[in-house]
C-alpha cells in the first residue's frame, strides 16, 4: 500500500469511529432519556395511589416535600408540602371521600425540558362521601404535573393544576 491509500484508509476509519461515537451518544441520550420518562411515568402511577389511599406519607415519596411545592384546584391553591398534606390528602381526600378511585384516562404525555418535565393527562375520579357512607361523587378532568430532577433527590413532583374537561365554545368561535 502506498502513502495515499493508509491515509485514505486512516481517514475513513477516523470518521467511521466519529460516527460512531456520535452514534453512542445518541444512543445514551435516548436511553437516559426513555428512564427519565419511565421514571416519572411511574411517579405519576404512585401519586394517583396516594391520592387514592389518601396517604400523605406515600406521596412524600413523590412530591417536593417544601415550601416550594404547590397545587392548584378549584377549590383553593395550596402552597408548600405541608398545606398539600394537610389540605388536598387530610381534608380533601381523607375526611371527605372514605373510598377514593383516581384514573387515567387516554396516554400519559411526559415532555422532558432538560432537568424539569411536565406531564398531562386526563382523569376520571370516583369517590363516596364519608358523610353518609353511600353517595357517590364522579368527576373527570385535566391535570398538568411539574416535575424538577433536583441533585440528590432526583425527579420530584413540584406543580399540579387540575381542572374539569373542557367546555363547549360558544357558537361561532
Amino acid at each position: 500500500m502506498n502513502r495515499r491509500s493508509i491515509y485514505a484508509v486512516l481517514m475513513v476509519s477516523l470518521s467511521l469511529a466519529t460516527v460512531a461515537r456520535a452514534m453512542g451518544a445518541q444512543d445514551a441520550g435516548l436511553t437516559a432519556q426513555s428512564n427519565a420518562q419511565a421514571k416519572i411515568r411511574s411517579m405519576v402511577d404512585t401519586y394517583m395511589q396516594s391520592i387514592d389511599d389518601a396517604d400523605p406519607k406515600l406521596g412524600a415519596t413523590v412530591w417536593l416535600t417544601t415550601p416550594d411545592a404547590s397545587f392548584i384546584d378549584p377549590l383553593g391553591h395550596e402552597r408548600g408540602w405541608d398545606q398539600i398534606a394537610d389540605v388536598i390528602y387530610g381534608k380533601l381526600m381523607g375526611q371527605t371521600f372514605e373510598k377514593r378511585s383516581l384514573k387515567n384516562v387516554g396516554a400519559v404525555a411526559v415532555h422532558l425540558y432538560g432537568n424539569a418535565a411536565v406531564v398531562e393527562f386526563d382523569w376520571d375520579f370516583v369517590a363516596i362521601l364519608r358523610s353518609d357512607g353511600k353517595t357517590e361523587v364522579h368527576t373527570t378532568g385535566r391535570e398538568s404535573q411539574v416535575y424538577v430532577n433536583l441533585p440528590g433527590q432526583g425527579w420530584r413532583l413540584v406543580h399540579v393544576h387540575y381542572s374539569g374537561p373542557p367546555v363547549k365554545a360558544p357558537t361561532g368561535f
